[in-house]
């Protein structure tokens, strides 16, 4: 197994927990709002990590994975 392949698995796996705490989270409008931008900051970090491996250079690539580390920081 790559090390790319590793990194692409566990973050899906991360969206994927972060789909089933969102819905498993209160429908009341504070839960509303905190699942709302966690499910957006959850699961970018998957999104900018794929558009990563289509970067045009090695800076581009660098500054793609900043973002999904920014994602994943929030």
């Amino acid at each position: 197994m790559s090390k790319s392949y590793d990194l692409e698995e566990r973050l899906l796996d991360y969206a994927v927990r972060i789909i089933r705490v969102v819905e498993a989270s209160p429908n009341t409008l504070v839960g509303r709002r905190i699942s709302d931008q966690l499910l957006r900051a959850g699961i970018s970090p998957g999104a900018h990590y794929e558009e990563a491996q289509g970067a045009e250079s090695k800076a581009d690539f660098v500054h793609k994975l900043q973002l999904a580390l920014k994602e994943l920081r929030e």
